[in-house]
């Protein structure tokens, strides 16, 4: 994926590799659909508390992080606007 200027999946990345022990385990897979945007989040297991949070507070947050991108309208470096009417955070458990 390009790198972008307003980057949602960049902003996942970033906060989840800041919140972690084992940053490096951190996996960011963004999913595209026709309007929708997914993006699936695997970290190492023992960090996987630490993502979710008390409560599912962290991850809500996250969500909420997402929902606040703006108009969920994603501009690419070479000037390409992609629109997506959702964008979902899946945290996966392996």
């Amino acid at each position: 994926m390009a790198m972008a200027k307003s980057d949602p999946v960049g902003l996942v990345e970033y906060v989840t590799k800041s919140l972690v022990k084992h940053p490096s385990e951190v996996k960011v897979n963004p999913v595209k659909g026709p309007t929708s945007l997914v993006i699936e989040l695997r970290c190492h297991p023992e960090d996987l508390g630490i993502v979710i949070g008390k409560g599912g507070r962290i991850a809500k947050a996250l969500r909420i992080l997402l929902n606040a991108v703006g108009n969920k309208k994603v501009t690419l470096e070479n000037g390409r606007v992609e629109r997506y009417s959702k964008i979902v955070l899946e945290i996966i458990d392996e």
